[in-house]
């Protein structure tokens, strides 16, 4: 019965990593709101969770650990979520990563053209908000949960 638990749950995060990358897609392709380069970082829990979830079907002695790897999975993305809402609070300034990756040396018209068209999204503005609620701040909360119940779930797992 457990393991019917273990795998409801695991198909549950796969269908909501599924739907994340999805609904991202959506905004920015659909909606038209070009994410910053956190945004982009963003994406990686989740398709990491979809790889590794997608495994654990193949190989299905691997559920217990999978469980443990996908907290971290989902911790880093909560610490990187949470480090973009600092930033889009004004509370951490940009790093390297949100910044313009302008090329400084050089010295032709039409190449600093070019680069100034490729415009880079500040990760300090919030281009998509539901509610009001900008998706960094609502991925640090639905990551940490995820982080919360799947490292739960690792220390409780009995395998019959």
């Amino acid at each position: 019965m457990r393991q019917l638990k273990y795998k409801t749950v695991l198909n549950l995060i796969l269908v909501f990593s599924i739907f994340s990358i999805l609904f991202a897609f959506y905004v920015e392709y659909i909606l038209g709101h070009k994410p910053c380069n956190l945004c982009l970082l963003q994406r990686l829990p989740y398709i990491a969770t979809i790889m590794l979830i997608v495994l654990v079907m193949i190989f299905k002695n691997l559920e217990k650990m999978s469980f443990l790897l996908l907290s971290l999975i989902f911790l880093a993305g909560s610490l990187l979520a949470i480090y973009h809402v600092g930033i889009e609070r004004g509370l951490i300034s940009e790093s390297f990563v949100c910044g313009n990756n302008i090329d400084t040396n050089i010295t032709d018209k039409s190449e600093i053209l070019k680069q100034l068209q490729n415009k880079v999204i500040s990760c300090k503005d919030v281009t998509f908000a539901i509610f009001g609620i900008s998706l960094a701040t609502i991925n640090t909360f639905i990551s940490a949960f995820l982080t919360i119940i799947t490292l739960v779930i690792f220390i409780r797992y009995e395998k019959k």
